[in-house]
């Protein structure tokens, strides 16, 4: 009898470790295709990072070291795209965050239509970044753009959005990404303000404490981690904008708008210069890691703080 079941386990086992063999050699075809399709382009870049090759130059690819990434930092053009990316980053997070969390409070307590408020805001999000870079490109428009003439209908300043200079060309650019993506920060600060217990805003109010008081020591607090999610994300999404820039300002007037994607862009695709439009993509990711890593220990911080007191 004993012998009889040993020998099942056995069986058992056997059959087990088949079927988990099977299993793997079925998903191994597609998950080697995605483990190339994601390491493949990263190992073409750091590779590449380190060689002079221009697609242009009958000179085939050399190593050159880190000669591209000193010639990044000594470069004017690429301080001028770091410190137009830096604006747009810092500039963008603080409005988005600031409408975000207003959209969030009012949105907070139940009432009539307040899904299909929800719904609505939904749609810039959903909008291909193309698409509302040219609607508002038009809106923005100095000639014919409905701004300018309704700034006219009240006698203010008819500013020429696109084309005039850094400032409004920035701002241009701010207006578009923040229309697009204050509805995400308000939907992800709406989910925080939902996730925080009833029972700390009753404790408060027993308590007899304002409610200016209760806002600034208990609900920015409790969506610190949001918001660290926030800049994170918002981070990560406008060291990449691209499509709102080329359609409204293409970086300029001059080089006054461009950011570092565009710039990217520029070196690898207009002037084929393969090294340098690498080594700058590698930069960006070390920079993004940095910023990561500062994000993360600024949340367990918090939290490290919290169990101490």
């Amino acid at each position: 009898m004993g012998k009889h079941k040993e020998a099942q386990e056995t069986d058992n086992k056997i059959f087990w470790d088949n079927r988990r063999k099977v299993a793997f050699a079925m998903v191994a075809p597609a998950f080697l295709i995605l483990l190339f399709l994601a390491l493949g382009p990263m190992l073409f870049m750091w590779i590449n990072a380190f060689r002079s090759w221009r697609l242009a130059s009958p000179v085939p690819p050399r190593f050159s070291g880190l000669r591209n990434f000193l010639d990044l930092l000594m470069d004017t053009r690429f301080s001028n795209a770091v410190l137009n990316t830096a604006i747009l980053v810092i500039v963008g997070i603080v409005i988005q965050s600031i409408l975000g969390l207003g959209i969030a409070l009012l949105l907070r307590k139940p009432f009539k239509l307040r899904s299909v408020l929800m719904a609505l805001l939904l749609i810039p999000v959903l909008v291909a970044p193309v698409v509302a870079g040219l609607n508002w490109k038009l809106i923005l428009n100095d000639v014919f753009g409905p701004l300018n003439y309704f700034l006219g209908l009240i006698r203010m300043k008819e500013p020429l959005w696109l084309s005039s200079n850094r400032f409004w060309g920035l701002f241009s650019i701010l207006i578009v990404d923040s229309w697009q993506w204050t509805p995400f920060v308000a939907l992800v600060l709406l989910a925080g303000l939902e996730g925080i217990p009833r029972e700390i805003y009753e404790a408060a109010d027993v308590d007899g404490t304002r409610p200016v008081m209760v806002f600034f020591r208990l609900t920015l607090p409790l969506l610190r981690p949001m918001f660290v999610l926030i800049m994170l994300l918002r981070t990560i999404f406008i060291f990449r904008i691209f499509d709102p820039v080329v359609i409204l300002t293409q970086g300029g007037p001059g080089m006054a708008t461009e950011t570092l994607s565009l710039l990217m862009y520029n070196i690898g695709l207009k002037y084929l210069d393969i090294g340098h439009a690498m080594a700058m993509g590698v930069l960006q990711i070390i920079i993004m890691i940095i910023l990561s890593n500062i994000f993360l220990k600024f949340t367990t911080s918090g939290k490290t703080s919290k169990r101490k007191g």
